[in-house]
């Protein structure tokens, strides 16, 4: 006998409800599309480490460009003053010319007086260029000693006059130029300070923590190098203490009391570096705490040239803006031979700057969102720092 029992649906049963296949298809998809969705964002997330190299590149390429910032500013500047002084160099030859103009005129009104030939002067007056005519024998043959004086006069302030106002001219495009090029070297340091606030406004608390830990590992790093350093240093001034004091007593023994005045002699032009090296220091010890501003020279923030610049010209000795030329204003050393006082540039295209306080460590204006502070050396590692010189 056949059975009438219904054939079960297929499909499969979810929460005690039977459903049917498309719906399990359906349900199947969006599972995965849901967790597609939760995956991508993790996947394409930047690790930490990422983030920081990328923020560290950002701001190094901001000094970086904050150094050519100052450099165009520099130049703007120099161009702005030299335009300036230009008009009015301009400006007093055109009154001049204006009295010499007038002057020429006073003939001209005692020669219509008197009912002598006029037409010619007073075509001179209106004429663009007066020394065609004064040029031609029957003119200049009529005019008397003082009114030659007065055309050569005219026609000299004239010449002066006109090229001022070309050089004037040419100096206004150059400034121009300058202003364009200061603008968009602005628009690259703001790009690049954006570009890593905004990297950083992302991460979460805890990236924030671990990236503090990361930070501090490497200043204890570079802490532990300058130490080193410091001990080098040390280790190489005792020896040079003893070469000196034996040297001074087999002088003492030898020759008496000559050996003393000679040593006496040889430490002064020592003393009188080292005292404009301890006002620097003093100088820039005195701005810590103060914020790194980029294009700054002062006195409440500093970028690091700014600050370099500032602390030698507290010493009395001129340091020009930017690192590219403070890097040539002195004596190159080697870092082992470092001194108080000495600048210390890094990387290969020389963006930053400190000042050397001894025991490997240096003053310096770092980085955006920083403060002028101590620190070690070798904050960046060994194989940042450039070059090291020493100004006077």
């Amino acid at each position: 006998m056949a059975s009438h029992r219904k054939s079960r649906p297929t499909g499969t049963r979810v929460a005690g409800i039977r459903t049917p296949a498309l719906a399990t298809a359906a349900l199947t998809s969006v599972a995965l599309l849901s967790q597609t969705a939760n995956a991508t964002p993790s996947d394409d997330r930047p690790t930490l480490e990422e983030v920081e190299k990328k923020v560290d590149d950002l701001y190094r390429q901001a000094g970086s460009a904050t150094e050519k910032y100052n450099a165009v500013k520099e130049k703007t500047t120099k161009q702005r003053k030299k335009v300036d002084t230009l008009l009015d160099d301009v400006a007093q030859r055109t009154q001049k010319l204006n009295d010499a103009r007038e002057e020429l005129g006073s003939f001209a009104s005692a020669q219509y007086r008197t009912g002598a030939s006029v037409p010619e002067t007073a075509t001179l007056l209106l004429a663009d260029s007066p020394q065609d005519y004064f040029d031609q024998n029957q003119l200049m043959n009529r005019l008397t000693g003082r009114q030659k004086t007065a055309v050569d006069d005219y026609v000299t302030q004239q010449s002066e006059t006109m090229k001022k106002r070309r050089e004037a001219t040419e100096s206004l495009e150059t400034l121009t130029d300058s202003q364009k090029d200061l603008k968009t070297a602005k628009s690259t340091v703001q790009k690049k300070l954006a570009t890593a606030r905004e990297l950083l406004s992302e991460l979460t608390a805890e990236e924030k923590a671990r990236l503090a830990a990361i930070e501090k590992k490497k200043q204890e790093e570079a802490e532990r190098k300058a130490a080193e350093l410091a001990k080098q240093q040390a280790a190489k001034e005792e020896a040079e203490r003893k070469r000196r004091e034996e040297a001074a007593q087999q002088q003492e023994s030898g020759s008496g009391s000559s050996g003393t005045s000679g040593g006496t002699g040889s430490s002064t032009p020592g003393t009188s570096t080292g005292t404009k090296a301890e006002k620097a220091i003093a100088f820039a010890r005195a701005q810590i705490g103060k914020p790194y501003v980029w294009g700054a020279t002062g006195p409440g923030s500093y970028d690091c040239s700014g600050l370099t610049q500032a602390a030698w010209k507290a010493a009395g000795v001129t340091l020009p803006r930017v690192t590219y030329d403070q890097v040539n204003a002195g004596t190159t050393v080697s870092v082992s031979q470092a001194q108080p006082g000495d600048l210390v540039f890094f990387y290969d295209d020389i963006s930053h700057v400190g000042l050397y306080i001894g025991d490997g460590m240096m003053i310096h204006a770092p980085k955006p969102g920083a403060y002028v502070r101590e620190e070690s050396i070798f904050y960046d590692g060994e194989s940042s720092i450039y070059s090291v010189v020493r100004p006077a």
